[in-house]
């Protein structure tokens, strides 16, 4: 009798009572799994709604009816255009939270957020209801430019009021209660920020360089996709495997991408912006802004995927002439107290390293040019064949070559491969030593003062080991060692 009783009387559907928004799919996924970890034994059930996935996949998940909803604002809001009944009254929704709110409010992005931010202040509204906004640089503020300053109905922006506006847009009423953790220096202290003047087409070199002299994780920011998919191509041919990441691939690929990321201890993530915001992968050691955000938020966010939870990590920006405005931005906004330094290297090196990339354009651009114009042509044969008619050659990229002509070009192009292999087949650090991080304990060694670090770190050791060599013949270490240079020796030691 107890067990038709239990099943005449199954227990309450609960509504839907926790919403949480995340700007991206990545970091939507991220959150799911924290949650997931913290109500494994309560039987909370959570659901995740991005884009790039199946719809249909989502609108089952959904029918189970889940407490916690993790969601991008434009899938959220297209379940709740086409009226999903697990989604059609938010009135019930104890808490709302906003991740990454002043990203989320930006004006020209998330319009799908206004309105679903419009729907539950206005005809869905829960006095009840717990709302939470998070972010990093909420109290960061970056002046408008000069020309918009001008404008008549134009004001400063402080603290305050970004706050201000943030809230009156998020539509939390009352006074709310804010906590600001921001450090003064904005970066954390275990973060060592450095940089590189060059011109836009040494970007390259510099950028391989430092991957090949300094392993470890590392994440290389860009400002556009085109960007990365060159860097990706040219970073591939130099034998770096690199993981591209950015908005125009599939979410699969996507995560995939991130996973083996976070699996290798020696590896390279090429990505946008994307990824710049609240992605916590573990052991992150490098951070290389290929391109200058241009936003001092962007800054602070793309920097914090390194030296978090106390480790050491390193942000190293290459500014080219037209990157000069943006970082004279962020140096501004950020109040550093102190220039950045330069970061060092071995110019002794450059040579090789530029014979390297060098080649490894040509074949690039060649290998780019060749899958571009058939790509193109195919396009045009099948269509005349579809047609009927005859095709001109003035339409096909390249003309129309005979097979004397492609045959010359693939030789060529085979010779300037089997040059690379030869060419990365070599040492291009002979004499330096290769180290897992460019720090020490988080500082670099300063340019003008490298022979008092180097002294300093050789009687720090002799010290530490001169009890345990008394009965010993102490080794020549400054002789020994010599040939490797003053830079080589302050890098050799244990961080």
């Amino acid at each position: 009798d107890s067990v038709a009783l239990c099943s005449e009387y199954p227990p309450p559907i609960l509504p839907l009572l926790g919403l949480v928004l995340t700007p991206t799919r990545e970091l939507a996924v991220q959150v799911k799994h924290h949650i997931d970890a913290v109500a494994k034994f309560t039987g909370i059930k959570t659901a995740i709604l991005v884009g790039g996935m199946a719809a249909q996949k989502q609108e089952r998940v959904l029918n189970q009816k889940p407490e916690i909803v993790i969601a991008t604002p434009g899938r959220l809001w297209e379940l709740i255009k086409e009226k999903h009944s697990h989604l059609s009254n938010l009135r019930q929704l104890r808490c709302l939270v906003i991740d990454e709110a002043d990203r989320m409010v930006e004006r020209g992005h998330f319009l799908e957020l206004s309105q679903l931010l419009e729907m539950l202040n206005d005809s869905q509204y829960n006095p009840r209801r717990q709302t939470f906004v998070f972010s990093a640089t909420l109290t960061l503020v970056h002046q408008a430019p000069t020309r918009v300053l001008q404008k008549k109905y134009a004001k400063k922006i402080d603290q305050k009021t970004k706050l201000e506006m943030l809230m009156e847009k998020v539509g939390i009423r009352g006074k709310p209660k804010v906590i600001d953790l921001t450090r003064k220096e904005t970066t954390v202290e275990t973060l060592t920020e450095t940089r590189i003047h060059c011109d836009m087409d040494d970007k390259d070199y510099y950028l391989y360089y430092f991957l090949l002299q300094y392993p470890g994780r590392t994440m290389v920011f860009a400002n556009s996709i085109d960007c990365i998919k060159r860097l990706s191509a040219l970073l591939t041919i130099l034998d770096c495997n690199p993981l591209p990441l950015h908005a125009n691939m599939h979410q699969k690929q996507r995560l995939k991408n991130l996973e083996r990321f976070a699996e290798r201890e020696n590896c390279v993530l090429l990505t946008t912006d994307v990824a710049a915001r609240g992605l916590d992968i573990p052991n992150v050691q490098h951070v290389i802004h290929y391109q200058v955000p241009r936003t001092s938020e962007i800054y602070v966010h793309r920097s914090g995927r390194t030296a978090r939870a106390a480790n050491e990590g390193l942000s190293l920006l290459l500014i080219g002439p037209d990157d000069m405005i943006n970082f004279r931005k962020i140096y501004k906004t950020l109040e550093k107290n102190e220039e950045l330094p330069f970061f060092p290297v071995e110019t002794k090196c450059m040579f090789a390293i530029k014979e390297r990339v060098n080649l490894a354009r040509q074949i690039e651009k060649v290998e780019y040019y060749n899958s571009r114009a058939k790509q193109h042509n195919s396009w045009f044969q099948q269509a005349a064949e579809a047609l009927e008619i005859d095709l001109d050659d003035d339409v096909l990229i390249g003309g129309r070559s005979n097979e004397q002509e492609e045959s010359q070009k693939q030789k060529m192009l085979k010779g300037m491969k089997k040059q690379l292999k030869h060419l990365l087949s070599q040492s291009v650090f002979k004499v330096l030593l290769k180290t897992k991080y460019p720090t020490q304990s988080g500082k670099l060694p300063l340019p003008h003062s490298p022979v008092s670090n180097s002294e300093s770190a050789l009687s720090t050791v002799s010290k530490q080991q001169a009890k345990r060599r008394r009965k010993k013949k102490k080794p020549q270490l400054t002789s020994s060692l010599s040939h490797l240079g003053t830079s080589a020796l302050v890098l050799m030691w244990p961080i």
